[in-house]
């Protein structure tokens, strides 16, 4: 009999010690620093918004919300980086068009987005804007396209890098016009618009907030947005389909995170969003730089990436380029 009560209460500090390393089931996520990837430089309207969204999200959260810029090949070295990391929460990424256009314009990436990736929240939806540098002739989308047929081959237009929403903008700008531009890929349009500011290559099709500030300031020239209509917060600025009836190139920003995220932590990070886009100051501040701010379910935006995947496979097939 005692050796059967000294066997029971071994098992049971057996037991004690193997709960005791089991978090409590009251812990909530997240308890320490969240990694926000993104696969842009510093300054350029992927960070702009990055980091207005991660103040609020760490103020919300109660953690810090550290964005991080792992630049380089249109955005698909973050891509990679997140998606190899522990699929816990605390790694995510900064989704963009550049994630729907790659996976058709590269023809050797590691990894499938939407199958390697899990949707977590939309946060806005936006435009990008041609700007040329103040030494470039033209004042109007007309007068551009004649300029370029008149100089075929002598004008460069910059890049955030290879598939980004910014480059395939230009791509179908080419397409639809017959215009002969040279691509200039940067790691970032923040990098790029000291060139087109000194006119060493002569434009670009960038992100709105970035590009709107740049005008704001006078430093570029604003000639058309690549939305179908204008855009709202710039209805000054003409639509490009004004000129070229039917061009388009409407973006989306949002978060995803590698496959195997645990549900309630998608919940949490999504719920989370959902409030900071019902925050008057900070809708303010999306809409100051050009974004139209749009909350949605996690299925909801995992279909609006399908969807837009789909959408550039087919512009990537129509304009004729690619990436090894």
């Amino acid at each position: 009999m005692l050796r059967i009560l000294r066997q029971g209460v071994f098992g049971l500090v057996i037991l004690a010690s193997l709960f005791s390393n089991i978090p409590p089931a009251s812990a909530a996520y997240p308890d320490r620093p969240v990694h926000w990837l993104i696969g842009f430089a510093a300054g350029g309207p992927v960070d702009i918004v990055a980091r207005i969204m991660a103040q609020w999200l760490s103020d919300r959260l109660g953690q810090q919300v550290i964005v991080e810029n792992r630049t380089g090949s249109g955005g698909n070295i973050a891509a990679a980086a997140a998606i190899n990391s522990a699929p816990d929460g605390y790694t995510l990424l900064f989704v963009a068009p550049n994630n729907a256009i790659s996976t058709s314009l590269y023809k050797k990436l590691p990894f499938d987005f939407l199958r390697d990736t899990v949707p977590v929240a939309s946060i806005m939806q936006l435009t990008n804007m041609l700007v040329v540098s103040n030494a470039f002739p033209a004042k109007t989308v007309g007068e551009f396209v004649d300029y370029c047929k008149a100089n075929p081959g002598k004008i460069s237009y910059a890049s955030s890098g290879n598939g980004t929403s910014v480059h395939m903008s230009a791509e179908l700008f080419k397409v639809m016009t017959k215009c002969d531009m040279v691509h200039v890929p940067y790691r970032g349009s923040a990098i790029a618009f000291p060139d087109i500011i000194s006119n060493k290559v002569q434009l670009i099709f960038d992100n709105l907030p970035s590009a709107l500030e740049q005008a704001k300031g006078g430093n570029v020239r604003a000639l058309g947005v690549t939305s179908p209509q204008r855009w709202p917060s710039v209805p000054d600025v003409p639509a490009i389909a004004e000129t070229v009836p039917g061009f388009e190139s409407v973006g989306f920003y949002g978060i995803s995170a590698p496959k195997g995220t645990p549900p309630e932590v998608i919940e949490t990070l999504n719920k989370a969003v959902g409030e900071a886009l019902k925050d008057p100051k900070l809708v303010a501040r999306l809409t100051e730089v050009g974004g139209l701010p749009k909350a949605m379910a996690p299925m909801e935006f995992g279909k609006l990436v399908a969807d837009e995947t789909e959408k550039w496979r087919k512009v990537v097939e129509f304009a004729g380029v690619s990436v090894d």
